[in-house]
This record gives structure tokens, C-alpha cells and sequence, in this order.
């Protein structure tokens, strides 16, 4: 049995990107002649999650778990993201680099944590930052584990957070690192996270991979010797970061601060694409959060809706394999979709967040691969999406194991969505309030 979709029109505010005058880089342009129109996506035909390679139905929490899990989770590895690399374990070592326990005021506790890949070598490593409530200081917290764009320094206004040296990445070039302080503060809602009893984790995440094409000489890319840089199916950008992000999880499960079986992790746009592919190949996370997160993340790629698989490998051919971009002209012929890499994350709780003006991230895409995802979930024992069927209004969550909203607004992390994801946290965790 294989899924099929006629078009049905969505009343979504039509928002193409705000495009200046000057000369349009790559992505712009393929977000200006993008497709915003619901009555020109094609019909296609989803593959069913539970029909296997050969056929056969699956009809059991075992035949998922043995048979089609593996091959739907291979398909991914393959034709998208790259292999999952093994870490080497006995490489890792971490070190505490600061403490500052007067955080938001007396809150929180800031500690830094340097994790080193490939100790007794210096390089590469990670700086992870852990703000801690105060009100927990003798308990182990769940925690919240969402990589940064621009830095540690960017996340909050605090000149006590030391600004990073970003020798590995492009992004603020020329800056000087204290010009950029504060930036990106309004995605981070450390304050009600630490009032909800939670941790927050976060890396900056060019300094587990660098975010441009090069060849993948940088960052942990060397580490990964095991693989031939010229297979189609080599370990791309999105599956480094996902990697590192399991490293922060081997990280935290050192440290008596934190409840290392109760870390979600989360993440936004291209890093919403990586929380989705780590918590897929890491069942250490007891959950995942895809915030914005678009082509190659939640939104289906047969839609051909805002970004598609042509327009993005264009724009970013290090985030994929070599073997994705062949399907740039062919999306039908992926073995796969977006809706599977949601049902890789079942049995445990995955949360996708749309904003209303994103269209460039197909909100409707996104609602559809979590609500396709429902059949695998309620195979394994759970409520899956809940019983909905039809994508919610704005601003109105819906969902039980698998949760859904579109937020009003841009793409952007909001307290709209922190307030949705602290909830989704207390549902996991038994948390009443």
C-alpha cells in the first residue's frame, strides 16, 4: 500500500522573502522564483513506512524494528545525509574550562565544558555551554541540547560569557566577536527554561564542522578516516553536525548536573535538519524538536514547495551526499521521504514547529510528514499525531506523541515555540504544573 495526495488548496499569507536591489546571491534567487502556490505542487505518491523493500507489510513493533527501520534509516545514510560515523570513544575527553553561578541574575549557573575529539590532540574540539537553574543545584535536570549559529557570546547580552575566536568557520568574518554579543538573543529563552527546572546546552555548531564547501577538509570531517571522500554516500555536513551533537550527548552523561536520559534535542532551520538526523541514528534522546526546518528537514521533498531538493543542493552541496543531488529533477524516484525520517525518531516524542511566513520552509510540507508519520508511531504502541487530520490554524499546537504548530511569523525561534517546547518537555517527563 503506498500513500497518495491530491493538491488541496491551504489558505497560507503568501511571503515570498524580502529581496533587495542588489544583485541576488544563489539561495535568493531560488527563493524569489520558488513555487508559493499550492495549486502547482505535483501529485505524488508518499512511500508507505510500513511496506518494506521486498513488498512485504509490516505489521509488528519487531518486523519495524528489524527489518524496516534499518532499511528506511540505510535509504537516508545513502541518498541524503551520508553515513552515521562510529565515534571512538576512548578519543573523547572533556575538560571544564569556567563556572559563572550569577547568571540571569542569580538564576542560573553558566559552566563551559571543552569536549576534545580526538584527545591527546587539541583539534577539533567543542566548547559546550550548560546554564543551569539555580533552584536544581542539587539534583540532576533534564535538558534542552540546541546548537547556535554565530557563537556562544551571540546567545545572550552577558559579558561574562567569553567571546569565541570562530578560527574555523566564515560567519562574522571580519567582526570583531564583541560586536556580535547578543545578536541572536531573542531565540533563547534561558530565562523561562531555567524557571521550568530545565538545563539549556548549546555549541556553536562550525566548530564541530565548518558551513561551507571545502572539500570537507576542516573540522572533524579528518576524523573520519574510515570513509573515502569521493563515495556518493560520504559523511556530508548535516551528518557531521549530528555526530558532534552525539558527542555532546556522551558529554553530558558524565556530568552529575544534568539527566542524561532526559535530553531533547532541538533545533532551528538547517539545524532542525541535523536535531531530525541525530535523533534518528542516537536513541539516547529521549526527544527531538524541528524548529523551521524545511527541505531536507520535515517538509516533504515530492512537494516542490518553497525550497526543493534542486534549489538547496545548489545552495549548499556539503549539507548532502554526492547521490542527492541526483535527484534534483526526479524527487519521485527517493526511495524515501521526509515522513520517514520523522518515523525513524518512534517510539519517543518528536515535536515539528512551522511559522506562517516560512514559506520557504513549506509550513504545510512539514504538517504532512509529521501527520505521515502517525501509522508508524501508533504501530509501536503510542497516540502518534493524536487523531488530527487537518493542519491547525496558527498558533494552536496540536498533537500527542508527535506534535505539530504553526507559529505566526517569520522563521525564527520565538518564546511562542520555547513555551511549546518546555510543555512537549513536561508531557515527556511527567512534569505537572
Amino acid at each position: 500500500m503506498r500513500f497518495h495526495f491530491s493538491n488541496k488548496l491551504l489558505s497560507l499569507p503568501f511571503a515570498l522573502l524580502v529581496l533587495g536591489t542588489a544583485a541576488l546571491s544563489l539561495p535568493q534567487a531560488f527563493a524569489q522564483n520558488a513555487n508559493y502556490d499550492e495549486s502547482k505542487v505535483p501529485q505524488y505518491v508518499l512511500p508507505d513506512p510500513l511496506v518494506a523493500n521486498d513488498g512485504s507489510k509490516i505489521e509488528t513493533p519487531e518486523a519495524w524494528k528489524n527489518i524496516r527501520r534499518p532499511e528506511i534509516l540505510k535509504q537516508f545514510q545513502t541518498e541524503m545525509f551520508g553515513k552515521f560515523p562510529e565515534a571512538d570513544l576512548s578519543k573523547l575527553k572533556f575538560e571544564d574550562v569556567m563556572t559563572y553561578d550569577k547568571f540571569l541574575d542569580g538564576k542560573a549557573t553558566v559552566k563551559i565544558v571543552r569536549v576534545y575529539f580526538n584527545y591527546p590532540e587539541k583539534a577539533p574540539k567543542m566548547d559546550l555551554m550548560l546554564v543551569l537553574p539555580n533552584s536544581k543545584k542539587d539534583q540532576p535536570v533534564p535538558a534542552f541540547l540546541m546548537p547556535n549559529f554565530q557563537g556562544l557570546h551571540t546567545t545572550t547580552d552577558d559579558v561574562n560569557i567569553p567571546a569565541e575566536t570562530f578560527e574555523a568557520a566564515t560567519r562574522n568574518k571580519g567582526k570583531n566577536p564583541e560586536d556580535v554579543r547578543g545578536v541572536a538573543k531573542s531565540r533563547w529563552a534561558f530565562e523561562k527554561i531555567v524557571d521550568a527546572g530545565y538545563a539549556c546546552v548549546t555549541v556553536y555548531y562550525e566548530e564541530i564542522d565548518p558551513d561551507f564547501d571545502d572539500g570537507f577538509k576542516n573540522g572533524v570531517h579528518p576524523l573520519f578516516t574510515n570513509f573515502n571522500i569521493e563515495d556518493g554516500d560520504y559523511p556530508a555536513a548535516i551528518s557531521a553536525w549530528a555526530w558532534g551533537l552525539s558527542r555532546a550527548l556522551d558529554c553530558l552523561e558524565t556530568r552529575p548536573e544534568i539527566d542524561a536520559k532526559k535530553v531533547i534535542v532541538l533545533g532551528h532551520s538547517r539545524l532542525g535538519k541535523t536535531a531530525l538526523w541525530c535523533g534518528a541514528n542516537d536513541e539516547r534522546f529521549a526527544g527531538v524538536v524541528s524548529n523551521d526546518s524545511g527541505c531536507g528537514g520535515a517538509a516533504l521533498s515530492r512537494r516542490e514547495f518553497g525550497e526543493t531538493v534542486k534549489s538547496i543542493n545548489k545552495s549548499f552541496p556539503h549539507w548532502f551526499t554526492k547521490n542527492f543531488r541526483a535527484y534534483g529533477d526526479r524527487v519521485n524516484d527517493l526511495p524515501m521521504d521526509e515522513h520517514e525520517l520523522v518515523a525513524l525518531i518512534a517510539p519517543r516524542p518528536v515535536y515539528v514547529a512551522s511559522a506562517s511566513e516560512d514559506l520557504w520552509a513549506d509550513p504545510k510540507g512539514e504538517f504532512l510528514s509529521a501527520l505521515n508519520a502517525d501509522p508508524v508511531y501508533r504501530l509501536l504502541g503510542t497516540d502518534g499525531i493524536g487523531g488530527v487530520t487537518e493542519q491547525p490554524d496558527v498558533d494552536t499546537p496540536v498533537g500527542a506523541t508527535i506534535r505539530y504548530h504553526k507559529r505566526t511569523g517569520k522563521h525564527d525561534v520565538t518564546d511562542f515555540d520555547w513555551e511549546q517546547y518546555i510543555k512537549f518537555a513536561d508531557s515527556i517527563f511527567g512534569v505537572e504544573r
